[in-house]
C-alpha cells in the first residue's frame, strides 16, 4: 500500500461553488475583440525576427572561437525556438487567415527542428482541449502516487530523471514518441500526418550530409545538434513550468472543469527580456489556453485584460534557477489532496513498515 499523508494541503481546493456555471465562453468573451485579430504584419515581422536572429546565430557559430560557442549555441537554439513559436501559430490557425499559408509556413518553421507539423498540430490540440485532465492530457502528465507504486524500479528511476535532474530532455522524449507514428491521430488526419513525417524526413535526408560533407561531423555538432538540444531545452522547460506548480490542480474526468483548467492550471512566467523577445511571448501562456485564437503578438494585451478581471484566479511566476530547481526536485508524484510529493518522499512511504 502507498502511505497517503492525512493532511489535506490548504493549495490544492474543489472548484469555487461559484464558479460551476462559468463556462470558458464566458471568459473569451469578456476579452477585447482585437486580441483575436490577425495582423499579417506582425505576423511576418515574426517570422523575419526569428530568420534574422537564427542567421546571427549561425554566423556566430562559424566565426566565433571556439570558447565561445557556447554562447552562440544558447543564442541561436533559443532563435529556433522562435521558429517553433511561428509553427505553433500556424498549428492554431492564428498566424494566418489562409488555411493553406499556415500549413506551408508551419512546414517550413518545423522542417529544422525535425518536428512532423500535422502531428504536433493535431496532437497539441489535444493537450487544449485536455488541459490538466488526469490520464487524458498528453503533455507533462504527472504520474499519481498509485501509478508510481505499480512501477517496476527501472521504470520509477526512469520517471524520475525526466522529472528531475533530465527535465531538459523531456521533450525530446515526447517528440521522439509520440509525433512520428500516425496511429496516434484518428484515421481520418493520417495522411496529414504522414505527409507532415515525409517532409522533416525529407529535410533530414539533404541537410544532414551536405552538413556532414561540408563541415564533417564536428560540424554536424555545432551548426545543428547542439542548437537543437538548446531548443529542446526551452521546449522542456517552458512546457514543465507552463503546468507545474504546488498549487496547480490536476482533475479526474468526472471532475474536470475548463476554467479551473485553463485559467488556473496554467501560469505566466516572466522569463529575460531577450527570451521573451526571440521565443514571441509564448510565455504569457494563461491567454493562450484560454483561446489558441489569440495571435502570439497580442498575448500581452490578452493577458493584461484577463488579469483585470480575473486577477485573483491567475498564477504568476518570475523565471529563476530557484524556481526551476523547487519544480525538478519537489514536483514528481501527483495527489489530488496532498498536491506534489518527491519520489524520494513517495519511495519512504512504499517502505514496509
Amino acid at each position: 500500500m502507498i502511505a497517503i499523508p492525512e493532511k489535506r494541503s490548504p493549495l490544492i481546493q474543489p472548484p469555487a461553488e461559484s464558479a460551476v456555471n462559468l463556462q470558458l465562453k464566458d471568459v473569451i468573451r469578456l476579452l477585447p475583440k482585437d486580441c483575436f485579430e490577425k495582423n499579417q504584419r506582425k505576423a511576418w515581422t515574426s517570422v523575419a525576427i526569428s530568420v534574422i536572429a537564427a542567421g546571427l546565430g549561425y554566423g556566430a557559430i562559424a566565426l566565433l572561437p571556439w570558447y565561445l560557442l557556447p554562447l552562440a549555441w544558447v543564442f541561436t537554439g533559443t532563435a529556433l525556438t522562435g521558429w517553433f513559436v511561428v509553427g505553433h501559430d500556424c498549428g492554431h490557425r492564428s498566424f494566418a487567415k489562409s488555411r493553406w499559408v499556415n500549413n506551408w509556413v508551419g512546414h517550413i518553421a518545423f522542417a529544422p527542428l525535425i518536428y512532423p507539423f500535422h502531428s504536433w498540430r493535431l496532437l497539441h490540440d489535444h493537450h487544449h482541449l485536455h488541459t490538466n485532465k488526469m490520464h487524458v492530457d498528453n503533455a507533462w502528465h504527472p504520474w499519481t502516487e498509485d501509478l508510481y507504486g505499480q512501477a517496476g524500479p527501472l521504470m520509477q528511476t526512469v520517471y524520475e530523471l525526466f522529472r528531475g535532474p533530465l527535465w531538459w530532455m523531456a521533450s525530446i522524449i515526447h517528440w521522439a514518441q509520440l509525433h512520428f507514428n500516425p496511429a496516434n491521430v484518428s484515421e481520418r488526419h493520417r495522411g496529414e500526418v504522414k505527409v507532415s513525417i515525409a517532409v522533416v524526413l525529407l529535410f533530414a535526408l539533404i541537410a544532414f550530409p551536405t552538413l556532414v560533407i561540408t563541415t564533417g561531423i564536428w560540424g554536424f555538432v555545432k551548426f545543428w545538434l547542439m542548437p537543437w538540444l538548446v531548443y529542446h531545452f526551452w521546449m522542456s522547460t517552458f512546457t514543465l513550468v507552463h503546468h507545474t506548480a504546488s498549487d496547480v490542480q490536476f482533475r479526474e474526468s468526472a471532475d474536470w472543469d475548463a476554467v479551473e483548467a485553463q485559467l488556473e492550471g496554467t501560469i505566466h512566467c516572466d522569463y529575460p527580456r531577450w527570451v521573451e523577445f526571440l521565443c514571441h511571448d509564448i510565455n504569457v501562456h494563461v491567454p493562450h489556453h484560454i483561446s489558441t485564437g489569440i495571435p502570439s503578438y497580442n498575448l500581452r494585451h490578452a493577458h493584461a485584460s484577463l488579469k483585470k478581471t480575473w486577477g485573483d484566479r491567475i498564477k504568476e511566476r518570475r523565471f529563476s534557477w530557484t524556481l526551476l530547481k523547487e519544480i525538478i526536485q519537489t514536483c514528481h508524484v501527483y495527489h489530488p489532496e496532498t498536491a506534489y510529493r518527491s519520489c524520494a518522499e513517495v519511495r519512504q512511504g512504499l517502505k514496509p513498515q
